[in-house]
């Protein structure tokens, strides 16, 4: 098996956390081979023409021509170190986050964190005089206002979860929240200043998504229903399932047509229902389970094992 058909494997195999990451990993991998092929071709504008075709604009003119660059910012990265970083916040508290959580939420809150960082970002620059001069040259590349968004929103949902650092012992997780905020948001706020304005909208949204899930809501779902119904419609063929019945000993066939969309509705819902009970035995522990919910828990259990 060759490198790449094991990397195609482990992107298939692989949590939407790992996926994240290869997508990230992907795209400034092909960025740097841009860049190559721009040196060797004596094209040096090459490279930074692809990125300004993917990071979002302050200026909402050009907004306007690359309505795609909200998303694709927050999976581009032109510096090595500024990659690394990202992905091993991304990676350390996407781990924590599935820990008590699900997958889809995880992506719902990358999007979500990465869209309002660039739309604070966008607002903050065309409203604020002090960047008139800057507006219309400024661009926002990279995963931090993502990232940002899924920190805030784990210690708000966790925030005493402790987590034991180097040097440091054991910490809580709202205080490690809270410090890395500051440091990568706050402080020098004149160095970075578009990054630091998008880093405190995915803050923004991570408050609002964790306190929404506190309560019981998840602010991301109708996200989550819209990409199920993109990938209904690239996946055609998996419309329709064998679902074979038993009754008495009696056997028979059927065939029921089941879209995607209406699959991953009921897997959501059973999903959430998983949440609530693991949620409930964090808070009040096994015993606090209804007789119910002991079934479904042991019912999921039987399923993954």
């Amino acid at each position: 098996m060759s490198i790449w058909d094991e990397i195609k494997g482990s992107f298939r195999r692989g949590s939407a956390l790992t996926r994240l990451i290869y997508v990230n990993a992907g795209i400034f991998l092909l960025i740097k081979i841009i860049e190559v092929i721009g040196v060797l071709s004596a094209n040096p504008v090459l490279a930074p023409t692809v990125i300004s075709y993917l990071s979002v604009p302050a200026s909402i003119g050009a907004l306007a021509l690359k309505p795609w660059t909200p998303l694709s910012y927050m999976f581009t990265h032109q510096g090595f170190i500024h990659l690394l970083f990202n992905m091993l916040w991304l990676w350390w508290f996407g781990k924590i986050f599935m820990s008590y959580l699900d997958q889809r939420k995880l992506v719902s809150l990358y999007i979500l964190g990465g869209l309002a960082g660039a739309l604070l970002y966008i607002a903050v620059f065309n409203i604020f005089p002090a960047f008139a001069g800057m507006v219309h040259v400024s661009m926002a590349l990279g995963a931090s206002a993502s990232v940002m968004a899924l920190v805030v929103a784990t210690a708000v949902y966790l925030p005493d979860l402790e987590l034991h650092l180097l040097f440091f012992g054991r910490v809580k997780l709202k205080y490690l929240a809270l410090i890395t905020f500051l440091i990568t948001s706050v402080f020098d706020f004149s160095v970075n200043t578009g990054g630091k304005i998008a880093h405190i909208g995915g803050a923004m949204m991570g408050l609002a998504y964790g306190y929404s899930l506190k309560n019981g809501t998840d602010i991301g779902a109708w996200l989550n229903r819209f990409i199920d119904f993109i990938v209904t419609l690239f996946k055609p063929g998996r419309r329709r399932m064998k679902v074979t019945y038993k009754n008495a000993g009696t056997q028979f066939d059927a065939r029921k047509t089941k879209t995607d969309y209406e699959y991953n509705a009921a897997k959501a819902e059973r999903q959430k229902a998983i949440d609530h009970i693991l949620d409930k035995i964090s808070k009040g522990g096994y015993d606090s389970l209804t007789r119910e919910e002991k079934e479904i828990l042991f019912s999921e259990s039987q399923k993954k094992g």
